[in-house]
């Protein structure tokens, strides 16, 4: 490997979770990286979400997809002076950093899907489960409807957060694209990219500019707006995302 394998190259992360770990080893690696976060969240409040939350104390599992939720989630039981101890249930969570920021805030993760994506809960969950387990998806507005189609038990679901377009970064992002030569972009949720087909890919039409998705629901989404993607690790992380753009990147050099 190339000391610097990123040499000359510029990275892009569009998610609203971005951490300047992840900026910082690009910036190691020789690269450019910069943030452009092309969807926000803002919290869902509503009059009974104290209803919500004694509910939630007393049922089997809660299940967490993300860390938006996770947070808002956490957000509300500081509102409400509830602390983790008071839950009875267990905690399912997809995705490595979402079970790390719940355990964070006292909770214990008891069951991850061998990949981290909806669909690959729906079949390892129920067995972990028990019979008519009553679990709580607690989610985004916007979330798929992946498990409560996919369970073979019912779920109830709170939407704690609303996925919204970030529309001040799609001037500054076309702009780069336009001045960059072959940045690299990376998607880690279907939202992003929504917002960069509507906006953005209109309007830099067929320049030098690489995709990258974390998990193949990401990737599905590019490939159906017709963006071609070409680094997919295998595990969904923005860690193993970087790994596969330096595996592929220094083999060119």
């Amino acid at each position: 490997m190339h000391n610097f394998p990123l040499r000359g190259i510029t990275v892009v992360v569009t998610g609203t979770k971005i951490t300047t770990s992840i900026l910082s080893k690009v910036h190691s690696l020789g690269g450019e990286a910069l943030a452009y976060p092309l969807i926000d969240t803002k919290e869902i409040i509503e009059p009974y979400d104290h209803i919500q939350i004694q509910m939630a104390r007393n049922l089997d599992w809660l299940i967490f997809t993300s860390q938006n939720a996770v947070k808002v989630f956490i957000d509300k039981l500081r509102r409400n002076s509830v602390k983790p101890t008071e839950f009875k249930g267990k905690i399912a969570a997809v995705g490595k950093k979402t079970a790390e920021l719940i355990e964070y805030h006292g909770f214990q993760v008891n069951f991850m899907p061998s990949v981290y994506s909806a669909d690959v809960f729906v079949k390892e969950f129920p067995a972990i489960a028990g019979n008519n387990p009553r679990c709580l998806f607690v989610r985004g507005k916007k979330a798929k409807d992946t498990l409560k189609k996919g369970l073979p038990f019912r779920i109830k679901e709170w939407n704690v957060y609303e996925t919204v377009e970030n529309l001040a970064t799609v001037d500054p992002l076309i702009h780069l694209i336009q001045t960059v030569e072959r940045p690299i972009i990376i998607f880690a949720s279907p939202s992003a990219v929504d917002v960069y087909a509507k906006h953005i890919a209109p309007v830099i039409k067929e320049r030098n500019v690489k995709y990258a998705a974390i998990g193949h629901i990401t990737e599905a989404a590019l490939h159906r707006n017709g963006l071609d993607v070409t680094y997919k690790p295998k595990t969904y992380t923005m860690e193993s995302v970087i790994e596969e753009i330096v595996k592929k990147e220094d083999a060119n050099q």
